[in-house]
């Protein structure tokens, strides 16, 4: 009978670094800006026949170093906070979750990622807009998610601090990844891409307002003061609600702009999941933590089956 190998400890540590270096990547949060890109690109394809395969990898690869620089800086400037949150609520689609010790990693090795990522990304915004010739604004569009995102966390900029943070992500997973995928296949923006961005990133908006409610009680003693600390669960409510109602009627309003009808035969279970969040919400169920670990996870299928309205909609 032969004996079952035991990892050395040089191999055990490997792995262990190999699963801390994901864990801080955090590999599911992707989709919150891939899926767009992919909308994107699919939308020159099927509006105007078009998909030129080197502008898709390289902006998808441009896309994917703009998000691990995000996440990567952030995790570097935001640690004390994040270790806060998981002790008191330990739900992985709230807030910082790729918090690691320093055993796996330096302390600074993020920032450096970070910094190579953002390098990496504006490289390959150069050889789009100069070489590939995608358009005069590639670059902008680039820098607009980008520059942005780096700085999202650091002090004093800092938008997350300021109120206004989550309006930010909404336009960073909303608008610009549909629009500059579209963009960089096409040299300009279709009109119904300003519209179905809409309620794409009202959802996306609300995915974080909803994800900050378990942050709510630890956020006070390390100073994040998020949109939700600044109006209270009650406000903070009540705008998850109006932002809610808006992206339904945002939703049939992009029907106007050339959008196939059947979207919203396809959004309509979508709609109504949303809108039982949202009546869960108003009745205070968010107060159980499970219950709340449950919503934020069917936020999350708000937002991308509103995509895949769009998506499904165009095939």
């Amino acid at each position: 009978m032969r004996s079952i190998p035991i990892p050395t400890d040089d191999e055990t540590n490997i792995m262990t670094k190999i699963e801390g270096w994901l864990g801080l990547s955090r590999p599911p949060f992707y989709t919150l800006g891939i899926l767009p890109f992919y909308l994107g690109t699919f939308l020159a394809w099927r509006l105007d026949h078009v998909f030129h395969i080197p502008a898709f990898v390289l902006g998808f690869t441009g896309i994917v170093m703009v998000m691990l620089s995000t996440y990567h800086a952030g995790e570097y400037l935001t640690r004390v906070e994040d270790e806060r949150s998981k002790h008191l609520f330990r739900n992985p689609l709230s807030g910082e979750f790729g918090t690691l010790p320093d055993l796996i990693f330096r302390r600074s090795g993020p920032l450096r990622t970070g910094f190579v990522a953002i390098t990496l990304a504006l490289l390959i915004g150069v050889i789009l807009q100069f070489g590939l010739k995608t358009g005069h604004f590639t670059l902008l569009l680039g820098c607009l998610g980008a520059l942005p995102g780096f700085f999202y966390s650091p002090w004093p900029i800092r938008p997350a601090d300021k109120g206004y943070g989550e309006t930010l992500i909404a336009f960073f997973y909303g608008w610009l990844p549909i629009a500059a995928a579209f963009y960089i296949q096409r040299g300009y923006i279709a009109p119904c891409i300003h519209w179905m961005a809409l309620p794409i990133g009202l959802s996306i908006f609300n995915v974080v307002l909803l994800n900050e409610f378990p942050e709510h009680t630890s956020n006070p003693a390390v100073g994040r003061m998020n949109l939700l600390r600044r109006l209270g669960r009650v406000k903070g409510v009540a705008l998850y609600c109006l932002a809610s109602i808006l992206s339904w009627f945002s939703m049939y309003s992009s029907l106007n702009t050339g959008i196939p009808r059947k979207a919203l035969y396809i959004y309509l279970p979508v709609m109504a999941m949303s809108a039982g969040i949202s009546l869960m919400m108003a009745g205070k169920r968010y107060e159980n933590p499970l219950v709340l670990e449950i919503l934020c996870g069917l936020n999350i299928a708000v937002h991308l089956g509103t995509m895949a309205a769009y998506f499904l909609a165009f095939l």
